[in-house]
């Protein structure tokens, strides 16, 4: 399986496994990069709810590394609105399931302070790393 972009503001990659195995192995490698989970938003349980409608199981981790997140926050406190990281894992819709994770360069982009820059290069590399480990 190679890695693929579904977009300019994502990375996904399809990994090998259930729904539930992929969410776990998400966790932990999440993990081993000082990441912790601060939220989670089911979101084919909540459009059922909602709307009625079923969609393929998707799950969106909001992914925190605690002292990056300080670092940025004291240079910016506005870029809480930014605040977690999310990773989703979601059925494809043809049996498969990808894993995407946030382009963090994106946002940084639009902020002009260096201290966001360098905090959004490692929780980048972190990120992608962390994506690197569930192939």
């Amino acid at each position: 399986m190679t890695d693929h972009s579904s977009a300019h503001f994502a990375t996904v990659k399809p990994v090998s496994g259930s729904f539930d195995q992929v969410v776990e192995r998400a966790r932990q490698a999440l993990a081993d990069q000082g990441f912790g989970i601060l939220s989670e938003i089911d979101v084919s349980a909540a459009l059922k709810k909602r709307l009625g409608v079923d969609h393929p199981r998707t799950l969106i981790l909001g992914a925190c590394n605690p002292p990056l997140a300080l670092r940025a926050l004291m240079a910016v406190p506005d870029v809480a609105v930014f605040l977690p990281c999310n990773v989703v894992v979601r059925e494809d819709g043809r049996g498969g399931i990808d894993v995407a994770v946030i382009k963090v360069q994106v946002i940084a982009d639009s902020i002009d302070d260096a201290v966001i820059g360098n905090v959004a290069r490692e929780v980048q590399t972190r990120l992608d790393a962390a994506l690197q480990a569930l192939a």
